[in-house]
């Protein structure tokens, strides 16, 4: 089984405010990404460096009710308050090669696999029902491409890169455990937290360092 990060995504208010404080935050303008017909969302995307990208998503004004909680807790009041500050981490997303395997072993329930496509891309990927997830919404979506290349392939080199995923909460012994039996303690911290949240840590193309939280 192979884990890597895929993505990690950052949600905003709305797409264009948002793409305007990651512009000051980062010096880089994101890209337009496209929309997620099934969740009523839509984003912009950068790469990061091979394999991975950095997703700025917001709730799509245009378009109608998904008739279900869209994903990464985006309807919480409480999500939508700490969005209306400025940008902030929501969700990271691992690619695999055994989603079923992956989904199996999990101590912890990752949420229905659902089969989606855009264009001549198709994948699956793990959709909790809440929209938000087990052990308060910092466990991982995992996604499972049809195949390459890996959507980044088509994206220009920003120079941004990422360093590390941070997950804060406050039993890391919890997620610890749950990083582990999935098979993906290498790729993020621990740190204990009063609360379950998520960072992190970019490396601009000038060398400086912003970390995201």
């Amino acid at each position: 089984m192979r884990n890597e990060i895929d993505h990690v995504t950052v949600g905003a208010a709305d797409l264009d405010s948002g793409a305007a404080d990651m512009r000051t935050l980062l010096g880089i303008d994101m890209p337009l990404g496209g929309k997620h017909v099934d969740m009523s969302t839509h984003n912009r995307v950068m790469r990061t460096t091979d394999g991975e990208f950095l997703e700025l998503i917001a709730i799509d004004p245009e378009a109608p009710a998904p008739g279900r909680p869209r994903w990464f807790g985006l309807d919480l009041p409480a999500r939508r308050a700490r969005l209306a500050r400025g940008p902030a981490p929501v969700g990271w997303v691992i690619r695999t090669d055994d989603l079923d395997g992956v989904v199996a072993k999990s101590p912890v329930d990752l949420g229905p696999v659902k089969a989606m496509s855009r264009g001549t891309r198709s994948w699956r990927l793990t959709v909790p029902d809440d929209g938000v997830g087990a052990l308060g919404g910092i466990v991982p979506g995992f996604i499972e491409w049809d195949g390459p290349p890996h959507p980044s392939a088509g994206m220009q080199p920003s120079g941004l890169v990422l360093e590390a995923v941070i997950v804060r909460h406050p039993d890391p012994a919890a997620v610890a455990d749950f990083l582990a039996a999935a098979g993906i303690a290498a790729l993020a911290a621990v740190e204990e937290a009063p609360a379950s949240g998520l960072a992190f840590v970019l490396r601009r193309p000038d060398g400086t360092r912003r970390v995201l939280a």
